[in-house]
């Protein structure tokens, strides 16, 4: 316990699933945690849980702007994020791979790869600026082994990976540690949770 004592997270897709039982854990570790999530009710629910250590954030992590606004209002209640959990993530149907919409697809892009982009591009400055970091992306093991009718999930889960591999690359120099989990299912949060559903 206390091993993330006066560290600062931000953890994003964090009013359910791997993202709370994440920012549950952290906050039992000692961290100060910006719960973020795109649903206002969802982040209040799990901060209120958590008590004074966590700090709901509203923000859609495709918007940068939003993203941008929701770290000013972590930084302005702590301080500069140590930790960044890119945990924000959808999944679609096992939908044969020219039966997905388009809407449905570029959905998908948008979450589980649009955003980590736009996260690391707002935190990784900061970080490269004090030297020290530490980012986690969650990807999935649809990244490491393929399943049929999930062709597009799998590619996006597939670049979380690589990219993961070239920002820990980029970013050593930096003494910012990048690193990647690939989940499929686990007890978070009080319930059974799977990445993939």
């Amino acid at each position: 316990m206390d091993r993330l004592t006066a560290k600062v997270a931000l953890v994003t897709g964090a009013g359910s699933g791997f993202g709370a039982g994440i920012a549950q854990r952290f906050v039992a570790e000692g961290a100060l945690v910006g719960v973020l999530d795109i649903e206002a009710d969802a982040a209040q629910r799990v901060a209120r849980d958590l008590g004074d250590s966590a700090l709901p954030l509203v923000a859609d992590t495709t918007q940068i702007e939003q993203v941008r606004a929701a770290l000013s209002e972590l930084e302005t209640w702590s301080s500069s994020v140590d930790i960044l959990v890119n945990n924000a993530g959808v999944g679609l149907p096992p939908t044969p791979l020219e039966e997905v919409d388009a809407s449905d697809f570029e959905r998908v892009l948008d979450v589980n790869v649009r955003a980590i982009y736009v996260t690391s591009k707002i935190v990784v400055p900061a970080m490269k600026q004090r030297n020290q970091g530490c980012i986690l992306n969650i990807a999935s093991t649809a990244g490491v082994s393929p399943r049929p009718n999930l062709t597009w999930y799998n590619a996006s889960k597939g670049w979380v990976i690589t990219a993961t591999k070239s920002m820990a690359i980029e970013l050593a120099p930096h003494n910012i540690r990048v690193n990647a989990l690939n989940p499929v299912a686990g007890d978070v949060y009080g319930r059974r949770h799977t990445r993939d559903a």
